[in-house]
């Protein structure tokens, strides 16, 4: 029988090589079982009735952080909003001047905008959720919840809800800042930060880039937390909002040029969690105040003007009880609202 010599070779060889692999990879496999673990600290979402871990939650929710939000370069809470996937931001005018907010199709009636798990919702219409202008400087991260598992914060959340988690203040510091922009636009904030304090306010200015589309935009947001080292926490929460703008086109139809419009929001509200071993319960109490004044013609109210006012006063407790089969969760919430309209009445 002939035996080809180069198959014997090419044979050797091929050994030779698979050996040298191997014993180079030991030293490898050693490195990567040296390598410490690097635990990322565990996300408790507040966006559910029950707080659950976010690996252990079955509804499809996006987690926006603070760090997420500077990586992106954006200057507004609105921005950030058009940059999450299947979140509609309608905008009116520049700098979240006006906007409609809506998720997967649905109408802006049917999404539901929350601060620390208060509701926001505008009983008049939810053409109104975005005139809370949450300044991107106190947010902690944005739980965005998709489809119809939003539901459980009721019937303005059909198709998902959005709930801002505030920061809580740990530090020292002030801020200020000085911004100067085409159109003599000039904005003005600061940020004062003490042990359990947080404020933040801005005031916001421009000619507008075309014909009555001007704009004076106001916000002022403090959180005072009390109590967190001890078994009741209290956080209690106050925003203001205010917008004053030409709405040139904004409705009705484009050659409508001379339409003005004033919002107002407000909040106050107070917040705790008290937990045990076994129970952990979460009552809210809050006041929302909402104001609107549209004119058809900005220098003639007499021709067409509306002036819708609306107050919302609530009080909400989510209890939950751990036990070995699980994680039960009750949830109910209580409102009261007065709405006064020159179209609508009392």
């Amino acid at each position: 029988m002939f035996v080809n010599p180069r198959n014997n070779i090419m044979r050797k060889l091929l050994f030779c090589l698979s050996l040298a692999g191997m014993i180079y990879s030991l030293p490898t496999l050693a490195q990567i079982d040296s390598i410490p673990e690097n635990r990322l600290n565990e996300v408790i979402l507040q966006s559910a009735r029950i707080d659950i871990p976010l690996i252990e939650d079955y509804k499809t929710v996006h987690i926006i952080t603070a760090r997420t939000l500077q990586q992106w370069n954006i200057t507004s809470t609105v921005q950030a909003l058009e940059r999450i996937t299947g979140v509609d931001v309608r905008q009116r005018g520049l700098f979240g001047v006006q906007g409609d907010l809506q998720i997967r199709g649905g109408g802006f009636e049917q999404t539901l905008l929350l601060i620390d798990g208060i509701k926001l919702d505008d009983p008049q219409t939810g053409h109104h959720t975005l005139n809370f202008m949450i300044p991107l400087e106190i947010i902690e991260r944005i739980e965005v919840i998709k489809g119809p598992s939003g539901r459980i914060f009721g019937q303005n959340a059909f198709t998902g809800a959005i709930n801002f988690i505030t920061k809580t203040s740990t530090q020292k510091s002030t801020m200020a800042e000085i911004e100067l922009g085409n159109y003599n636009r000039r904005k003005i904030s600061t940020k004062f930060e003490r042990q359990g304090i947080l404020f933040y306010g801005d005031f916001h200015t421009s000619d507008g880039y075309r014909y009555n589309s001007d704009f004076k935009i106001q916000d002022y947001f403090l959180k005072a937390s009390v109590g967190h080292s001890k078994k009741v926490p209290i956080d209690f929460i106050s925003m203001f909002s205010s917008k004053d703008f030409g709405a040139n086109g904004f409705y009705a139809t484009p050659e409508a040029t001379d339409q003005y419009e004033e919002t107002q929001a407000s909040l106050i509200a107070f917040n705790s969690t008290i937990s045990t071993q076994k129970w952990t319960l979460k009552p809210k109490l809050f006041w929302r105040k909402h104001q609107d004044i549209y004119l058809f013609v900005r220098d003639n109210p007499e021709i067409y003007r509306n002036l819708h006012i609306s107050n919302k006063i609530g009080v909400a407790l989510d209890t939950s009880f751990h036990s070995i089969i699980g994680s039960t969760g009750i949830g109910v919430n209580i409102t009261k609202v007065f709405l006064a309209s020159n179209n609508l009445g009392d």
